[in-house]
């Protein structure tokens, strides 16, 4: 499945707008984050590209639970910055390609002997989510997406805290606290990342937290103790909130 061409006049108006210095940008009364924002694909239209349906909608759900909306400061959630879509994206790469594969392997040893799973990233997602989405079948008899929030919560405890077996499900090599370990950690990514690798949409993530981004200068700020910085973040591509 490839992801959707952004071919329409608005989204190709939007890309030339993006290419304008910060002044211009102001002038036409939309800021660089504003438009980088309208410019980055639609959460509910996009088409991923590693994921399946059903595994597109567990990283939805998984997501929404782990960064939801509406936090301290009324912070924007995993979904409002594009997150599934970083994940996504990361995974149809060569991420894992640098990890050593060849065995043995004790999936069962302390955290000081190192990696020890046999699985790649994208092996990780597939398995943890087969294993989740059965194990909420046999349990709920409805996928993990489709649970209520307070059954979801649950889940995703059970799965960090190894409450669920996956060794019962028929996966030995991996456990639960491993993958939910994976997912949170790119889930954490995608939110803070740089919104070119497509999460942090608009920049949000930046706004809430106070993060200047990728400003080439803070001399002026050195000696400034106590005091709240007044500039909006920066992109890697030069975009501005």
């Amino acid at each position: 499945m490839l992801l959707q061409k952004e071919t329409t006049r608005r989204k190709f108006l939007l890309g030339s707008l993006l290419a304008l210095p910060f002044s211009d940008m102001i002038v036409r009364g939309l800021t660089a984050a504003e438009a980088a924002e309208m410019a980055a694909p639609e959460l509910l239209e996009y088409q991923p590209v590693f994921f399946s349906s059903d595994e597109w909608q567990f990283i939805m759900a998984a997501c929404d639970r782990l960064i939801p909306a509406g936090g301290k400061g009324k912070a924007p959630g995993a979904l409002e910055t594009n997150v599934p879509i970083f994940i996504d994206q990361q995974m149809q790469g060569d991420m894992g390609d640098e990890i050593y594969l060849q065995g043995p392997f004790e999936p069962h040893a302390p955290a000081t002997m190192g990696y020890q799973i046999p699985y790649r990233p994208q092996q990780i997602y597939k398995i943890g989510i087969r294993v989740i989405n059965d194990w909420c079948q046999q349990q709920h008899q409805k996928l993990f997406h489709a649970l209520t929030v307070e059954e979801k919560d649950a889940v995703l405890t059970q799965i960090q805290k190894n409450g669920i077996h996956f060794s019962d499900l028929g996966e030995d090599a991996l456990q639960g606290s491993q993958f939910f370990s994976e997912l949170l950690a790119d889930t954490k990514h995608g939110y803070l990342s740089d919104p070119m690798y497509g999460g942090n949409k608009g920049m949000k993530a930046w706004i809430a937290i106070g993060f200047p981004g990728a400003r080439a200068s803070y001399t002026e700020w050195v000696k400034q103790h106590n005091v709240p910085y007044p500039l909006g973040p920066v992109s890697l591509l030069g975009q501005r909130a």
